[in-house]
């Protein structure tokens, strides 16, 4: 069982995230307290190839040189490539029990949006889940519909000892909702990717 504090606040990021230089941007938050970092270099300007290794890289060092556990969003390769800590994977990616044979000792989470997906889902095989999306998000392009705080009481209700995070519109203002629902954790991006005051935001999480 995963330690359910490196949850409490989980940072993703992907050079289209931000305005800035990404490096930059993670100093800054791992300085203000973040516990976790899940490279996600996906959507519309986000790097490829070599580029998008190179910055994983650079990222991945400064995550070790701070002990903060790296995940990768959904890509086995960049796994091994990165020698990252854990990988996230969704409902559409890579099967939880292909992932698992292939990292018997690695961290995954697997994001579940509702019954179904949670029926569906192995729960036995992962570390944790990211619960959401919880209010609505314009990061992701194809979010699925806000699913409310509800649905964190209700993963908590079934799964008391799940670690589970919260995924999807949660800033500064209502993370509040998400911990008192039961989570663990909230992840975020925007609200640290876009904040003029990375300190402050991350300490108000």
């Amino acid at each position: 069982m995963m330690n359910r504090e490196l949850l409490r606040k989980y940072f993703i990021m992907g050079s289209q995230n931000c305005h800035r230089d990404p490096r930059e941007i993670l100093l800054e938050a791992i300085e203000a307290g973040i516990t976790m970092l899940q490279y996600r270099e996906k959507g519309e300007g986000s790097l490829s190839g070599r580029e998008k290794i190179k910055l994983g890289q650079d990222l991945r060092q400064i995550c070790r040189k701070y002990s903060v556990p790296f995940i990768v969003n959904d890509d086995v390769e960049l796994v091994d490539l990165l020698d990252a800590d854990g990988i996230h994977v969704g409902q559409d990616d890579e099967t939880v029990k292909k992932v698992r044979k292939k990292f018997p000792y690695k961290i995954i989470g697997l994001s579940v949006s509702n019954i179904d997906e949670l029926k569906k889902s192995p729960i036995h095989l992962i570390d944790y889940v990211g619960a959401g999306p919880i209010f609505g998000t314009v990061t992701k392009e194809d979010a699925k519909k806000p699913v409310s705080v509800k649905w964190i009481q209700y993963l908590r209700n079934e799964y008391p000892n799940l670690p589970i995070v919260g995924i999807g519109g949660i800033n500064e203002s209502n993370s509040i909702e998400v911990m008192n629902a039961g989570a663990d954790g909230v992840s975020v991006i925007s609200a640290i990717t876009k904040s003029d005051h990375i300190f402050e935001t991350v300490q108000k999480l």
